[in-house]
Parts: C-alpha cells; structure tokens; sequence
C-alpha cells in the first residue's frame, strides 16, 4: 500500500520517505483518486519519485493512470546537471499527440455529409496496426523527415507555413538521423500519413459550449455548432523501435541496480547514451509531426472533394502529449533549466512563454484534451498556475479505468456503434474489437478530469466539443 495524505482539495501527496528524492504529488478529485487506487499509478508515482536528479515532485495528472516505468498522466522534471533522462518518462508512442484543426463549416453544412467524409479520410488516411500510407514517400525521405518534422511536409507542399508556425516547437526539435537505427527507418518509412490502432482517431466535432468568448475567438472559434476536426496518433513504429532500441542500451550500459522498477531504466541526461536518446527521441517527434502533417494534407483535399472547399480549415494547435522538453522553470525563485518529462500529459503554458506560438502568446497556450469516443472533448487555455504547480503540465485527456482485456469481455463492438448512432454520432473502424476496446465506458469521465484541471488552476476551460463523426484506428 502507497501512503497517501490530503493536502487540499483536489491536491494528494505521498510524504517524502526511504530513498524518494521528492514526494510524490498527486491532482486528483476523491473520485478520481479512488479509480488511481485500483492499479499501480500511486506506486508508479512514488517510483519515479526515486530517481536521481528529480525536482520539486513527482506528479501524476487528473486522468493518470498505470503505465509503463511513469504512470500515464505522470510528469517529472529533472536537473541539468545530476538528473536522468528514462524512455519510460516519455513512452513507447513518442510525440503521440493531438492535433486540432477548424472549419467555417457548421453542423448543418456537415450532417448529410458525414458518412461520406468518413469513408474518404478512411481510404486517403489508412489506419489500423502496421497499415501502410498511400502517400509516395520513400525510406530516402526519412533522414529529412527526421531531421525536419512538419516544416519538410509544408516544404513538399503538404500544408502552409501557418501549419508548423502552431504546432509544438514548430513542428520540428533538434534532432540528428544517425541516433535512429536501421530497423526503427524500415518500421516507419512506410508509414507516414497512416492513424494507427488503439485510441488514435479521426473525430469530426462541433463547438457544443463557449465559456471563455475572447480566448476562444483567438483561437478561432466563432459560434456553437462550428465544425472541427481533431487528430490524435503519434510517430508509429517508428517512435516505438526508438523506445525499444534506448531502453536495451540503457539496460546494457546501466543494468537496474538501484532502481525501484526495471522500467525505469535510464541514463544520466549529460551522458553520450543520454544525449543520444534525447535526440533520437526528438527525431521520432518529428516524424509524429511529419505524419500528422501529411494527414492534415488528406483531410483537407477529402474535404474539397466532398464539400467543394477546404477553406478556413487551418490548425489550431498541435500539442505533444508523450515527451521530454529541456525548458525552463522557475524553481526556488531562480530561473532553472530541467529536463521536463510529459508521459500522457499537456504542456499547459501561461500567458508570454515564449515557447507559444505568436498569435496566442498574449492568451496562453491551447490545450487539446480529447474524451473518449461519444464523449465530449475540451479545448482549455495554459495558465501561469500550471508553471507554478505543475511544471506548466496538465491532462491529456480522460484516462482509461479498464484494460482492453477487460473492455473485450464486457462489450461488444456492434453494440458500441448502436449506442454511438442512437447518440447522433457516425462511427467507422477497422475492426469490431477495436471499437469494443476504446468505448467511452472504459475510460474516465472527461468532465471531472477537466473540472479538476480548472478547480486547480492548471488549464482553463475555453470550449467544450462533441463528436458527430468518428474514424478509430
């Protein structure tokens, strides 16, 4: 059993003990808290809490949940200097991410036009597990897909330079191709402009609630019933042969004694096989942002052939969800730069970062957090609360209560598709097993996570959106 202690509401800690470098620090409703209890998010949390070189705490977000090495929803900076860098802080699925794109189309222009949306993104934009892209993109294009992210997209046309300009690190962080093996290349060369399996999607959404009017419409909602579109995948196998690779490296160099958990292993962040991660993982972000480029691309031309234009449907934002950033945070009243990683959570910047794109620096940083499939799903703005508890870190999204084995034996994909169609909402998948495994009662209520993310202060609400169509990997 973990001790856990009530500092305030919404706010849990597991006192500082043993071999903890730091507490653990745990943002939680009771409700919440009681779902976390229920796997090895708690243990995780205070697992990572060990690590060397680890500042202030280590967290666990309002829709954590067990993962592998970090808790999913965890986030853990570290010192420059004396700390670590773990793929387990970062994830298998590396920049697995959320990528929003708007419209000035509404719910009337779309409903009779669902169906047929659906079925075209669904052959422009393969998905499924080790689909291949119909794009004719090369194993020789890799190196600079790698090196380049979202800018080599937009540079063959695949999109406008407004694109990377609102995407996370401008599409593109620091990266050098001879840190990725051969395998990792062969995994991902055929795999740019595909979705993926498991919780990836392709969603169609309305703007169901405004709460924030001047955020929102500088973000580019206008009025209820707007249409958007909302993207959520990652760097494909590309991004988990990367993670596969480091972590039997780290294994070799460093073995696991020390550590509470052999999926923690991890090597000091100023070491060669430190630096060598970083930037491998760096450049399977990019691909991540290279992919969901291109698929941005596919939407727009498969709008165009249905509803005759693409115009007005330009980026939102896209925002990394599984990462490890050096940034700097203000720690003890000085300027400090760590090693921030975000396994399964939102960078939730406040207003003058210089990290936020230009056109909402005056505002904060969007933050995307996606329901479940038949769920609602929020658009929120960062906050300088965030930068102060958090490491400017909240939510991902709602968080899974049931495995898939679990989702598997009490659902069944054909009833899933009913319910969502009574519900108003249009659903296309690759398989009846797939859609069983991501149905919206295996995961956490999407509101209560945001209601704590607000109550706290870590990102606030600027509008609620509902599916009308749904594509799952």
């Amino acid at each position: 059993m973990v001790e856990i202690k009530k500092i305030s509401e919404n706010v849990w800690e597991i006192p500082k003990e043993g071999k903890m470098v730091v507490p653990g620090r745990i943002y939680a409703s009771q409700n919440i808290m009681e779902m976390m209890k229920k796997d090895k998010t708690l243990e995780q949390v205070r697992n990572v809490a060990h690590l060397n070189g680890i500042m202030k705490a280590s967290y666990a977000m309002p829709d954590a949940h067990q993962g592998y090495g970090f808790s999913i929803g965890g986030v853990a900076a570290f010192d420059l200097e004396e700390g670590i860098i773990s793929p387990g802080g970062v994830g298998y699925d590396i920049n697995c991410s959320v990528r929003l794109i708007r419209t000035d189309f509404s719910e009337k222009d779309i409903l009779n036009h669902r169906k047929e949306i659906l079925d075209i993104v669904f052959n422009k934009v393969p998905a499924g597990v080790g689909k291949k892209g119909v794009m004719d993109i090369g194993k020789s294009d890799i190196p600079e897909i790698i090196e380049k992210g979202s800018k080599w997209a937009v540079s063959q046309g695949y999109g406008v330079k407004d694109d990377y300009l609102r995407t996370e690190e401008n599409g593109c962080m620091k990266a050098d191709f001879s840190k990725i093996s051969e395998r990792a290349v062969k995994r991902g060369a055929s795999q740019v402009g595909t979705l993926g399996s498991g919780n990836h999607f392709f969603e169609i959404q309305k703007v169901d609630e405004i709460y924030d009017e001047d955020t929102a419409k500088t973000f580019g909602f206008t009025e209820k019933g707007q249409v958007m579109i909302m993207v959520h995948c990652g760097s494909r196998g590309l991004g988990h042969q990367v993670a596969s690779d480091y972590i039997k490296k780290m294994e070799d160099k460093y073995g696991f004694d020390g550590l509470p958990d052999r999926e923690l292993i991890n090597a000091p962040i100023q070491s060669d096989l430190g630096q060598d991660y970083y930037s491998a993982m760096s450049g399977a972000a990019n691909f991540g942002f290279a992919n969901k480029q291109i698929i941005t691309h596919l939407i727009r031309e498969s709008f165009n052939k249905v509803m005759g234009t693409s115009d007005g449907m330009d980026l939102v934002y896209d925002v990394c969800h599984n990462i490890a950033k050096i940034e700097k945070h203000n720690i003890d009243g000085k300027t400090t730069k760590v090693c921030v990683h975000r396994k399964g959570a939102t960078r939730s910047f406040g207003p003058g970062r210089e990290e936020i794109p230009e056109v909402y620096r005056n505002v904060g940083q969007p933050v995307i957090i996606p329901g479940s499939m038949g769920t609602a799903s929020y658009v929120l703005v960062g906050t300088k609360k965030a930068e102060e508890l958090s490491f400017g870190s909240t939510a991902h999204g709602a968080g899974r209560v049931l495995s898939r084995s679990q989702a598997l034996k009490r659902f069944r994909g054909e009833e899933v598709i009913k319910d969502l169609k009574e519900k108003g909402i249009e659903v296309k998948g690759t398989s009846w097993k797939g859609i069983a495994e991501e149905t919206y009662q295996v995961y956490k209520d999407v509101d209560e996570v945001v209601k704590v993310s607000d109550e706290l202060g870590i990102g606030r609400p600027v509008v609620r959106l509902k599916p009308l169509g749904v594509i799952k990997g």
